[in-house]
This record gives structure tokens, C-alpha cells and sequence, in this order.
């Protein structure tokens, strides 16, 4: 597989080998040790999710709070989907920047989204399946939702119709409130947990 850096720092694109043969094909999603070693500490997982989303389905713009923080291993292991990740560390260099992955059940390729970092998709074909491999469990009132349709982040959707959203992220806040009212974590508190990490990952 190869792990490479994304344009915003601390995110990985994680794009596997198939492997094909008359059975079918096999691929090795990710290796927690590769993967450990690309971001500075040890990935560990505490709780997995699924969605399955129709057709022109938008989930997101969502991110934890610190603490306790969320990061994620995004995957999606049936259908297609546009993934997007947004840096909402306020003061980041990349702050209220995106990066668009295509993820298809028949390629593998998944994204790792460190703490700070939303995520968001569209459904471009039913039965959409993402997998998500969590850092942390879910705490009751700690996600984050931002306006995944919010025009100074200007994610290009391409929607034809009105999209498939939950009343919560139709309801969500643009960016700049959620900056003035102080609901998201700093760039300095995401580098400070990443740091913490490290050193527990080293002990």
C-alpha cells in the first residue's frame, strides 16, 4: 500500500495493491503499524461504525471536540462516494480548506483524519458503505457539525437535485459562527494532543 500526505498536514490517503485472481481480488486495507509509523503514533481503535447512505446523500461536515477527540480511518467497502476532509483547526495554515478523495468498494482507498480535521461525503450511487475505524468511543455531546453546504468553504458537490441530509447537518453552522462562537479546537490544542500521543505511543 502507499501512504501519502494529503494537502492538509497531517492527512494520509491510503491507496492499496489488489490483488486479482479467478475467485475475485483481496486487498490489505491498512497495516496499524505502517500507518502508526507515517503519523507519529500509535492508531488505536476503539470503536468502528458503519453508514449506508442512497444516492446523493451529503453526511458531514463532522469532527469531535477535545477532548476527547475523534480521529478516523475512513473506508468505503461498497458503492462510491466523493470524501471530503476540511481543516477546522482555527489557525491552521490550511484552515477552512478541503481535500477531495474519490473512494470506490473496487479500489480500496481509504483517508486517515487526524483530530481538527471534518469529514463529509456524497453518496454517488446507492448502497453507499463506509466504514469507520475511531480513535476514541463516541461521547454524547462532543461532535461538531458544520454546514457541509456553506459557500466560504465552497466544497463542489455538483448537485443536480436537493441533496439527502439529516435535519441536524441541514440545520448545521457555517464556519465563521462556529469560529465566533468558539466551537472549534485550535490548531496549537490539535498539535498539542498529536505531541501527547507521541509520547504516550514512545513510553
Amino acid at each position: 500500500m502507499t501512504i501519502s500526505e494529503m494537502s492538509l498536514l497531517n492527512t494520509f490517503r491510503i491507496t492499496p495493491e489488489r490483488h486479482r485472481d479467478e475467485r475475485g481480488s483481496f486487498i490489505e486495507v491498512v497495516r496499524s503499524n505502517a500507518l502508526s509509523e507515517v503519523i507519529g503514533y500509535e492508531f488505536t481503535v476503539r470503536q468502528a461504525n458503519c453508514s449506508l447512505s442512497v444516492r446523493n446523500t451529503i453526511r458531514g461536515i463532522h469532527t469531535t471536540a477535545l477532548p476527547p477527540g475523534q480521529a478516523k480511518l475512513v473506508t468505503c467497502v461498497s458503492g462510491s462516494i466523493l470524501d471530503v476532509a476540511v481543516d477546522l483547526r482555527v489557525g491552521s495554515p490550511t484552515f477552512g480548506q478541503y481535500e477531495i478523495t474519490r473512494q470506490d468498494a473496487d479500489t480500496g482507498v481509504s483517508v486517515y483524519l487526524p483530530d481538527g480535521i471534518g469529514h463529509a461525503f456524497i453518496a454517488l450511487t446507492d448502497n453507499a458503505c463506509v466504514n469507520y475505524l475511531c480513535s476514541e468511543k463516541y461521547v454524547p455531546g462532543t461532535m461538531i457539525e458544520i454546514d457541509p453546504l456553506d459557500p466560504d468553504i465552497g466544497i463542489p458537490w455538483n448537485l443536480t437535485t436537493e441533496p439527502v441530509m439529516s435535519d441536524k447537518d441541514a440545520a448545521a453552522p457555517s464556519l465563521k459562527t462556529a469560529v465566533a462562537r468558539g466551537m472549534l479546537p485550535t490548531y496549537e490544542q490539535c498539535l498539542a494532543h498529536y505531541e501527547a500521543l507521541r509520547r504516550r505511543s514512545a513510553a
